[in-house]
């Protein structure tokens, strides 16, 4: 009987497995979005979004503000959370982006941070292809733009 054992196995070993994911979610969250078969994808899913709801926990902007014994709470927590997600980011440019950029982008969403949207099948072994992406894609915030000023040299 099976009970208690949760996931996929993947036709892996737990070792090559456990690569795989930590491979998979490091490439999602540095590109946005990943082509891969759909049962990976589910399995990813889940890793994901673990992942961007410990960021959520101590966002940097929450530090501001904070004084004396809260704000060595709120740093130590926010450290622990770092190295939490270290166990599946292999890449500390991408634990950086996570932990500013997507930390802030899905503050106010409740959960449900990727979507996958089904491909077809893959040619060779008619393994259903899937795209995982996250939601809510990432538009750079753009500068006002300068009000124009009245031309003194047409006046004069």
């Amino acid at each position: 009987m099976r009970h208690l054992k949760a996931g996929r196995r993947l036709g892996l070993g737990s070792a090559h497995r456990d690569a795989m994911i930590n491979n998979l979610v490091t490439s999602l969250m540095q590109h946005g979005r990943i082509r891969t078969t759909q049962a990976r994808a589910k399995e990813l899913r889940k890793v994901a979004d673990r992942i961007i709801t410990l960021s959520k926990r101590i966002p940097l902007s929450s530090l501001e503000g904070l004084e004396g014994e809260e704000l060595r709470v709120a740093r130590a927590n926010r450290v622990h959370a770092i190295r939490m997600a270290r166990r599946w980011i292999t890449d500390r440019d991408v634990l950086q982006k996570i932990f500013s950029d997507y930390s802030e982008r899905f503050l106010t969403r409740p959960g449900g941070y990727t979507r996958i949207l089904k491909l077809g099948s893959r040619p060779g072994d008619q393994a259903s292809m899937v795209l995982i992406e996250l939601v809510e894609p990432y538009v750079a915030p753009q500068p006002e733009p300068a009000a124009p000023e009245a031309d003194v040299t047409a006046s004069a």
